[in-house]
């Protein structure tokens, strides 16, 4: 106005009455300035106004609410250190042009439905440092064009599928530094563009395995220091696009192939200071990009050469015990000739500790009886007494207690006693250790009292022991216990009295033991079991009963035993069940009955038992929940039309490869399948194969259906063979269709980018 006024009174040239009247001409002008020049002189008194910026800040106020009178066209408004504690619905309904709002250390208990209603502009969100313990379902509706959401450092314990969904812009959601202890399936559901999801510095244990689906952008994810017990590769797999993925701080002790990571465009793996004491050959096999390996701080004695990751340039181990022997040379002949870059550095013998291993030749790594100096003799001079593990500390006067043959790690509170030929249990480990690892020893018995003094202990490896039993008051104490090993023995019962000193006990590994039956009365002393694991078993048939009392069991495998039956009732009422493995056993049928009562259920594995037939309303009491149904290899020739009836729109993959199927109904009602997968059956392409050629040609999904007859239709794949079905009753007034549901389905897959086998779009 300045200006304005300036140029009238040059341009006019006048005085006096003349320049009276100018003056009175911009005060009624005046009014008709930019709406925040009228705003600004509404700036609450407790808030400073930024008016060339469009930026309010009321920091340390001690603010109850969201002061009045904030001018309209506020861009960014700075709240942070205030007492709002609870942010009411349509809190900011005034301030549309809002684009950055920062709430953190507000002391914000709830954050209600519709909250944030009408910041449709706002890109930044601040609320960490709170008092949140839960969100809404639509606490973040309205923030369609939000980038960038700050949850860190509150007290959420849990997140439900669909808090997120309406932040279909968001490209950074930071949860680290809360109290999450489980991930649950579609947890992310809506991040479409989100490229980094930090969930570092909770206390997660489990993730369901599409707990990450739904994150088709994802570059980065942040999942260190957490409380993973064991590499998540199901659901880690879910981020196909990831490119860095950080595992550091985590308590899980090995990594193998059978983790089924499979991240194809993963460069960056962190999975330093963590508790790895062994890792697999093809651990990565299915990272074939990855670029740069971080193992420092583990307790890795040695490291086998890496299959699979071709582009591997950087391995950090700094910090490991590698013991460089003559186990060593393969890791370093391996090295050279892949051209990766190493820290790794000796820890023993006492010759080469410290020595880069790198910078050294294989035949400087020598076994016992090859040529040694005198302080390698030294170290072998009593070979009846088992040697002390590379990185073993040295023991001095005031150390920790630990027995003589293990190794005790003060920092990460593990100890270790794997392959020292031990005969009975030892003792005397540290109060404090978390993590005991006595794998390949050999007492047949676990006694009474077995581990006197750990009850923190919350990891307990037993596997390739040879134990026949457990006696009454084994596990005594032990109250921490999540987690128990027992795989690899010769277990073929248990008791109640034998399991009633672990309580907590949420993960019970039994695989390839001698089990004829399952140990039901046993696992009624388990109220919080989680995941129970008696894969390649003895099994012969789940009785009524047999799981009663196991309310909180999520995950049950069964795989690769004898059963050939499942009784209704065996199941007990598993309100929480979601993943039940029957894979690769004898049963004859679906065991219909026995799914009564299994609300939850996601996943469900019947592949490899001689089914032959399907029957009508095979899957109905599961119906509404099923996700994943595995019929591979079972043998089947028949599909009742109504096999799948009551399969609702929650079926995600349909598994029905290695079949000796020459015919199947189409299934109009899976309106959401993402992965079909139909190879490896002899489809008959003749007019019967009409409703199944016409429900294929309406999904855009590669399924692998294949013709096997006639002569002329021979390795066409039925979507493609309309030749034959051209010549059908009804085909020129039917013309194959999309069918309905199925372009909702593709879209869907579209915007959830799932990477998943046999969803190659585009091709028939």
């Amino acid at each position: 106005m300045r200006h304005l006024q300036a140029g009238l009174t040059v341009r006019g040239g006048m005085e006096g009455p003349q320049s009276v009247s100018l003056v009175l001409l911009l005060s009624l002008l005046l009014p008709l300035g930019p709406p925040w020049h009228t705003a600004a002189q509404r700036c609450p008194q407790i808030c400073v106004c930024d008016n060339s910026r469009r930026h309010v800040a009321c920091r340390h106020q001690n603010l109850t609410e969201v002061p009045h009178a904030i001018p309209e066209m506020t861009q960014r408004l700075d709240l942070q250190g205030n007492m709002l504690k609870v942010i009411p619905p349509a809190a900011f309904q005034d301030l549309p042009h809002l684009t950055h709002l920062d709430l953190q250390h507000c002391q914000v208990e709830l954050v209600a439905e519709g909250a944030f209603r009408g910041l449709g502009r706002l890109l930044f969100l601040n609320l960490a440092s709170n008092r949140l313990s839960a969100l809404p379902q639509e606490a973040l509706d309205g923030l369609g064009s939000l980038r960038r959401l700050e949850l860190e450092k509150n007290m959420l314990e849990e997140l439900r599928p669909g808090t997120f969904g309406a932040l279909g812009a968001l490209s950074t959601l930071n949860l680290a530094h809360n109290a999450l202890v489980y991930l649950p399936a579609m947890a992310f559901q809506g991040l479409v563009r989100t490229r980094w999801l930090q969930l570092a510095h909770n206390a997660l244990s489990v993730l369901a395995p599409e707990a990450l689906a739904g994150l088709p952008a994802l570059r980065r994810l942040s999942l260190h220091h957490n409380e993973l017990q064991a590499l998540p590769g199901p659901a880690l797999s879910q981020a196909g696009s990831l490119a860095r993925l950080e595992l550091g701080h985590n308590p899980f002790t090995y990594a193998g192939e059978e983790d089924g990571l499979a991240l194809p465009g993963l460069r960056e793996l962190l999975l330093d200071h963590g508790a790895l004491q062994a890792l697999d050959a093809r651990a990565f096999a299915r990272c074939p990009r990855l670029h740069t390996l971080d193992l420092r701080g583990n307790q890795l004695d040695s490291l086998p050469p890496l299959q699979g990751p071709g582009q591997l340039r950087r391995l950090w181990l700094q910090g490991n015990p590698l013991w460089c022997g003559c186990q060593a040379r393969p890791l370093l002949e391996w090295l050279a000739r892949a051209r990766v870059r190493s820290d790794a550095a000796c820890r023993g013998p006492l010759r080469l500790r410290g020595e880069a291993l790198g910078a050294l030749r294989p035949s400087d790594l020598r076994c016992p009886g090859d040529t040694a100096e005198e302080d390698e003799g030294a170290e072998l001079a009593e070979p009846g007494r088992p040697r002390d593990p590379p990185g073993a500390p040295d023991r001095e006067d005031g150390a920790q207690p630990c027995p003589r043959p293990c190794v005790c790690a003060s920092e990460s509170r593990h100890g270790g006693c794997e392959g020292r030929g031990l005969q009975a249990v030892p003792r005397g480990f540290p109060n404090d250790t978390q993590l005991l690892d006595l794998r390949h020893n050999h007492f047949p018995v676990v006694p009474r009292e077995a581990f006197p003094g750990l009850g923190r202990l919350v990891s307990l490896h037993l596997q390739h022991c040879g134990i026949t039993g457990l006696e009454a008051g084994a596990l005594a104490g032990l109250g921490s216990l999540l987690y128990l090993y027992l795989s690899d023995n010769q277990l073929s019962g248990l008791s109640a009295a034998a399991l009633g000193g672990a309580p907590r006990l949420g993960y019970l590994h039994l695989e390839r033991n001698h089990f004829l039956q399952v140990p039901g009365a046993a696992l009624r002393a388990l109220p919080g079991l989680f995941s129970l694991h008696l894969q390649g078993n003895a099994v012969g048939r789940l009785a009524p009963g047999d799981l009663a009392g196991v309310q909180a069991l999520r995950w049950l495998y069964l795989s690769g035993n004898r059963i050939t039956q499942v009784s209704p009732g065996a199941l007990g009422s598993a309100p929480e069940l979601e993943k039940l493995h029957l894979d690769r056993n004898q049963l004859r049928e679906v065991p219909t009955e026995a799914l009564e009562g299994l609300p939850a259920l996601l996943e469900l594995q019947l592949s490899g038992n001689p089914l032959r037939a399907l029957q009508d309303g095979a899957f109905q009491p599961v119906g509404q929940s099923l996700q994943h149904l595995f019929l591979n290899s079972s043998g089947l020739e028949q599909v009742a039309p109504g096999a799948f009836s009551g399969l609702g729109p929650r079926l995600q993959s349909l598994h029905l490869q290695k079949n000796q199927l020459q015919a199947l109904p189409s299934l109009p009602g899976l309106s959401q399948l993402e992965l079909v997968d139909l190879s490896g059956n002899p489809f008959l392409c003749d007019c019967q194969l009409l409703p199944l050629h016409r429900w294929l040609t309406g999904l855009n999904l590669h399924v692998g259906a294949t013709c096997a007859a006639p002569p002329s239709a021979l390795g066409q794949t039925v979507k493609a063979a309309t030749a034959v079905f051209e010549a059908c009753p009804g085909w020129a007034a039917r013309k194959a269709k999309r069918t309905p549901g199925a372009g909702r389905a593709s879209m869907k897959g579209r915007h959830r980018g799932a990477d998943k086998v046999g969803k190659q779009r585009g091709r028939p």
